[in-house]
């Protein structure tokens, strides 16, 4: 749904709250190789406060735990890795959310090429998930994703 092997995101199912937001990470070969190489290890999520329960490099298939600390409460979210990209232009990754995560949707990091400018960009595609107690917190957990779409655009700075 967020088809990160693409330079232009097409429009959307309408269910989902559609996001996508770019940053600048970096410039020349040097940034281009730690930006794609970190993104591939989980590093936007884990240097934004996430704990990946995850061996090595992003893996398509792969289902695994993502857990969030907020205060005292520890929030695991269950998800799927649904595609991996790699070429001279675009690295990256799209994941979706499994039952049990607070939301329902899809999330991808993608880093990318813009002349010598090398940009991370965060697209999500995200819904109430279907079971209590996380549907009827959705709207916090809409302001939630606000402040942890910032930490993802500096994570790889």
């Amino acid at each position: 749904m967020t088809l990160p092997h693409l330079p232009v995101w097409p429009s959307a199912d309408a269910a989902f709250r559609r996001s996508e937001v770019a940053a600048v990470v970096g410039h020349g070969d040097e940034a281009w190789n730690r930006a794609t190489h970190d993104v591939l290890r989980w590093k936007v999520k884990t240097r934004s406060g996430f704990r990946v329960h995850a061996e090595g490099p992003v893996v398509a298939g792969e289902q695994l735990i993502v857990t969030a600390r907020v205060l005292w409460l520890t929030i695991q979210e269950p998800i799927e890795v649904v595609s991996v990209v790699q070429t001279a232009q675009r690295v990256g990754f799209a994941y979706r959310t499994l039952p049990g995560h607070p939301v329902s949707g899809e999330e991808a990091f993608i880093v990318h090429r813009d002349g010598d400018a090398v940009v991370l960009t965060i697209r999500s595609l995200t819904q109430a998930a279907r079971h209590q107690p996380w549907r009827m917190l959705y709207p916090a957990l809409r302001v939630a994703q606000l402040f942890a779409r910032r930490r993802y655009l500096r994570a790889l700075r």
